[in-house]
């Protein structure tokens, strides 16, 4: 597999602890060593299965780098000596890992980055939950927030996503005998996490996602002119972000239509007064790391700026937070919703609810 040039990423993407990532990824690196392939192994978390560990048996094991943080020794994978030795391959457990404060870099998957740039080939593990623009549906489904996320680019860049599948009453039955915890934590994690429809909602995130990721593929290769929309114009998504905490699920949402449709996707703030920058900002941040296009406007009038500034992008579809409940005395005059509806009327205007579980 060594070349020159940037390396090639390759994800074993699955929907579940146990499902048989890592263990899979350990079969190919064996498969690799065996033709003479130079791989080391850069981080790898056993959790302590023995058949797991087993398949390590033969490869280079990079120590890792200790890190003390609060008076406590953290244990993260060492990115400079692996690029001192600069392998072929190196195996990279849990990709959406977030580093210890005082690291180079506050994510795995960036320091993964930085492997591939220096022309390494990583093979690497994740599971589907940790998708940024699947935040929302997550946590609907199972009632979990997901606190560390991995950009859809970095997923949607990779080489190759390789879905590990196993049914949901095979991974209990798994757990059940402690093949992936202790027995003590198996239990809890059966009656908590893992019920059965959890893991079927999971995976069926997880099907959903690689389902998509070969039709962009597929979509992405050369094919007959005739192709686009008859109205010849392209899908071009605006979000429409204030200091609320719903923007976060408007980001999420508007981007997952975005790459559905492989649309163009931009973010607008516009601030009518000096309140709420700081929350704003964040969400502009947020935003960008998922690589939209952000702009800021100041304009009192609200509904006129978005709606011409939707219009001179080409924007096909809007979407925007539901506006908040209003005192008695305005509920005559119209909403910035209503305003920018009445505006926009040859577009798209998709209205998202902040929901509660």
């Amino acid at each position: 597999m060594s070349h020159a040039g940037k390396g090639r990423l390759k994800i074993y993407l699955g929907y579940a602890a146990g499902v048989g990532k890592t263990y899979r990824m350990l079969e190919e690196a064996q498969a690799l060593r065996q033709k003479g392939v130079d791989i080391v192994i850069g981080y790898f978390e056993p959790h302590g299965r023995q058949e797991t560990i087993a398949k390590t048996e033969g490869i280079e094991t990079i120590p890792r780098r200790i890190l003390t943080y609060a008076g406590t020794a953290f244990e993260e994978m060492d990115t400079e000596a692996i690029l001192r030795r600069k392998p072929a391959v190196a195996l990279v457990d849990e990709f959406a890992h977030t580093n210890v404060p005082g690291s180079e870099r506050l994510k795995r998957w960036q320091d993964v980055h930085v492997l591939l740039d220096a022309g390494i080939d990583v093979l690497t593990t994740m599971n589907v939950q940790h998708l940024e623009s699947l935040n929302d549906q997550v946590w609907h489904s199972t009632g979990v927030r997901v606190r560390e996320t991995v950009p859809d680019w970095v997923v949607d860049e990779a080489d190759e996503v390789v879905l590990i599948d196993l049914t949901p009453r095979a991974l209990r039955n798994r757990l059940d005998r402690g093949v992936v915890y202790p027995q003590e934590k198996a239990q809890r994690a059966l009656d908590n996490f893992f019920t059965e429809a959890n893991l079927t909602a999971l995976r069926e995130m997880a099907m959903r996602h690689t389902a998509h990721e070969v039709e962009e593929k597929l979509d992405a290769a050369p094919s007959p002119v005739g192709t686009r929309p008859l109205d010849g114009r392209k899908e071009r998504i605006l979000i429409c972000l204030t200091g609320s905490p719903s923007s976060a699920v408007l980001i999420r949402r508007g981007k997952r239509v975005a790459d559905y449709l492989q649309a163009d996707c931009l973010a607008i703030h516009v601030a009518s007064g000096p309140g709420g920058r700081e929350e704003v900002e964040r969400h502009m941040s947020f935003a960008r790391n998922l690589r939209i296009a952000t702009h800021v406007m100041d304009a009192a009038d609200v509904p006129r700026t978005i709606a011409e500034f939707a219009r001179t992008q080409g924007v096909t579809q809007i979407y925007m937070g539901r506006s908040l409940p209003r005192p008695w005395w305005r509920r005559f005059s119209e909403t910035i919703v209503q305003q920018v509806v009445r505006q926009s009327r040859d577009m798209q205007i998709t209205i998202v609810a902040e929901r509660r579980r």
